[in-house]
């Protein structure tokens, strides 16, 4: 018979443990999607767009403003010009006229008129598929890149945005203090099954339940799977 000392028998109880808390985790992680899944069955971007490069630009425009005042404003500019080409031939002048009602928008207009030059010379008008192509365009990082190569290509990645970040951090699904290593651990963490779809469902989430201020945590459907401390029950 093997005898086993108290520090052997230590290191198997504690090996025991963290598989179990490791298990545990990944079970409420999945229900935690589970849930967020049934309760947003579409999880699609609010952005309105009709190609590629229709919702590149909408992103592009769409830093620090709403959804909804990107849709206004593209209402207007993508039935007059929606390809690189029609764009960089309004100019940036031209282009101020239709997306003048988004804040930053004389730095966004020089910006998409310089990404429309690109795509016609380097990428024959088409957006690209790749993450270094994307983050070479002017007023293209790392978010906007995210977005594309997920809403536009169906690939599984995460853009950290002001919401995700704030439920990420509250859950906690993937805490962290940039949004670079909350994106690391959401995609080290979010079920598999989960990865296409967490992008929309984090984003909704945050931006009618889990907002900044007043989080609606009393019709939340996660909130007794949710650890964060200052609950707004009332």
């Amino acid at each position: 018979m093997v005898k086993m000392n108290q520090h052997s028998l230590n290191h198997h109880f504690y090996s025991f443990l963290d598989l179990f808390l490791l298990y545990m985790n990944q079970q409420k992680r999945l229900a935690i999607f589970e849930r967020l899944a049934i309760a947003i069955p579409e999880p699609v971007t609010e952005l309105n767009y009709n190609s590629d490069f229709e919702l590149l630009i909408a992103v592009v425009l769409s830093a620090q403003a709403t959804d909804k005042g990107v849709n206004k404003a593209t209402a207007k500019l993508f039935p007059a010009a929606n390809t690189p080409q029609a764009i960089y031939d309004l100019g940036a002048d031209g282009l101020k006229d239709y997306i003048k009602t988004i804040g930053l928008f004389n730095t966004k207009g020089a910006n998409i008129i310089k990404l429309c030059r690109a795509l016609l010379d380097n990428h024959n008008g088409e957006v690209p598929k790749t993450r270094e192509e994307l983050e070479a365009l002017a007023g293209v990082g790392r978010k906007t890149a995210n977005v594309m190569l997920n809403t536009a290509f169906g690939q599984p990645t995460i853009a950290v945005d002001t919401h995700i970040f704030r439920v990420s951090n509250r859950i906690p699904l993937g805490k962290g203090k940039n949004v670079v290593e909350v994106e690391k651990k959401l995609e080290k963490n979010v079920p598999k099954k989960y990865l296409l779809d967490a992008h929309h469902l984090l984003i909704l989430h945050g931006r009618y339940t889990c907002i900044a201020r007043k989080p609606r945590c009393q019709s939340c459907v996660i909130s007794d799977l949710c650890e964060y401390k200052e609950k707004n029950l009332d």
